[in-house]
């Protein structure tokens, strides 16, 4: 951050009319008092002394310049910047101007905004191109930048790669389960059809296409016939002849 404005344009001082030099001389002895306290560090008691000083005369460049200093001191970034914007439009030197957006960089770096910084620096260095301090930063910033972009679109990726990868393994988990059901759903069938084809092999008992009465004169019938054929059986024994002693 650039220093606080202590001395500017004491020559406007001398044309001055009384009254106005006895109010300027007010706000003047205002803005070296903040300043007093500024280099003692006590950076609430600047920014009354500052904002009384404004209050004799809002349109002080130090008084603007200093009250944004103290703020900034007091990272309170948005005021700050406020401050050094005003003394930039009410500044008809480059250098103050350089210096305010210089300093208005710096309340954009702080909170990380690289690419506002970016822009504040390239304003410095426009109104004041041998602002080395302003060039370094600019550098700087824009390293950040870069490195900011890198980062958000590797964790991007990364964040996808990720859901890619788990999107990949739930897919292939409920593939292998489904697998695994087809499997055990196909070896059940199979089972199913050879138990099926192994009963279709074994004999089949014949359907009786006899009544009871016809199965009853079936058996009487053969009865009657292996009777018979015992009858004759014992007819042909008894028809045999006897075996005698031959007479010789």
């Amino acid at each position: 951050m650039k220093h606080p404005i202590f001395h500017i344009a004491a020559a406007l001082l001398l044309c001055c009319t009384a009254g106005a030099a006895s109010a300027q001389e007010g706000t003047s002895k205002l803005i070296r008092q903040g300043n007093a306290q500024y280099k003692k560090q006590q950076y609430a008691d600047a920014e009354a002394s500052y904002k009384k000083a404004l209050e004799r005369n809002n349109r002080s460049v130090e008084g603007n310049y200093n009250l944004g200093n103290s703020f900034y001191e007091q990272k309170r970034y948005d005021a700050a910047r406020q401050q050094y914007a005003n003394t930039a439009k009410l500044s008809p030197r480059k250098e103050i101007q350089g210096d305010a957006s210089y300093n208005i960089g710096n309340t954009f770096m702080e909170d990380k905004k690289w690419q506002e910084s970016i822009q504040s620096y390239k304003a410095a260095l426009k109104a004041n191109p041998a602002d080395e301090q302003a060039r370094y930063n600019l550098a700087y910033a824009q390293a950040m930048l870069k490195k900011q972009q890198q980062n958000s679109g590797g964790g991007e990726d990364n964040k996808k790669n990720n859901k890619d990868k788990k999107d990949k393994k739930d897919k292939q988990d409920q593939q292998d389960k489904q697998d695994q059901q087809d499997k055990k759903d196909g070896d059940q069938k199979q089972d199913q059809q050879q138990k099926d084809q192994d009963k279709q092999q074994q004999p089949q008992p014949k359907p009786s296409k006899l009544t009871q009465d016809e199965a009853k004169r079936l058996l009487q019938a053969l009865a009657q016939q292996e009777k018979k054929l015992q009858e004759d059986k014992m007819k042909k024994v008894k028809a045999t002849p006897g075996m005698v002693e031959k007479d010789w």
